[in-house]
């Protein structure tokens, strides 16, 4: 049983649960079995009949990725805050937590969150204050209570420190597979060798070869001429006065009116 101190404990609260009987709890959990004045803390207890069932809170400060920083009890109909997470279901049995209550936690992660739930208490009567303690609210006719605390800074900076370091090669292995040489060399100031390196790069002599000149083709009465023949005939053209081509005789006849 989580008894009320003064003393903030170590480490916050990771999970928040409800169990169907006080030897079903899991390892390293509390089980918040009876009330500040000593009574049971069944959640589930009729007060005018009485029942087999019963349901207790219990929690856990193992450490976890999150932690709990806030709580609250709602009626089973209600809207369900935004960010919270319920507790439907027992630990144990998979069974309903709860009748006509419905207990709400909300998670952060523990490398960032500020503040956090360190203790749950549950009173017996809802006019008894508990010092330090906040009020989640009642079921039947008992009050859940919770306290804050800043979670160690000590603690954050180790978990951000291992995940950093665990996360780094990853980042790295990653880095090296998918750029490139010269743009790791130009950014980061390593060059990482690779299979490619010292590799000659040359050329194919096929490609160095001077292409054949091009033969003279008749398609429908059109000859096709290489370049060095088209260079000749304008030389030849040049220094003597050659005949029209009958093409070109017609062309001169049409724009004379000939």
């Amino acid at each position: 049983m989580s008894t009320v101190s003064s003393e903030l404990p170590s480490d916050p609260i990771s999970v928040v649960g409800v169990v169907t009987a006080l030897n079903k709890a899991p390892d390293d959990y509390y089980i918040v079995a009876q009330t500040t004045d000593g009574s049971d803390a069944d959640l589930w207890k009729d007060g005018l009949f009485k029942s087999k069932v019963t349901r207790y809170l219990c929690f856990t400060r193992k450490p976890g990725p999150d932690v709990v920083v806030d709580m609250k009890l709602i009626d089973i109909k209600d809207v369900l805050p935004e960010g919270f997470t319920p507790v439907e279901e027992t630990l144990d049995t998979k069974e309903s937590a709860m009748r006509k209550r419905r207990l709400c936690v909300k998670m952060c992660p523990r490398a960032t969150a500020q503040t956090a739930v360190f203790d749950i208490q549950i009173t017996a009567k809802s006019k008894y204050q508990l010092v330090n303690y906040t009020c989640v609210g009642e079921i039947n006719n008992m009050g859940v209570w919770y306290r804050m605390g800043d979670v160690p800074r000590q603690q954050l900076s180790q978990e951000t420190s291992s995940a950093t370091n665990s996360h780094a090669p990853l980042n790295i292995a990653r880095r090296t597979t998918t750029s490139r040489p010269d743009y790791e060399h130009q950014n980061s100031g390593n060059y990482t060798m690779t299979a490619l390196d010292d590799v000659p790069f040359v050329i194919s002599e096929k490609f160095c070869e001077k292409p054949k000149e091009m033969q003279q083709v008749n398609l429908m009465g059109i000859t096709i001429k290489s370049l060095a023949e088209i260079e000749e005939e304008v030389s030849r053209g040049c220094n003597a006065r050659l005949p029209l081509t009958p093409l070109a005789q017609n062309a001169k006849q049409t724009v004379l009116g000939l």
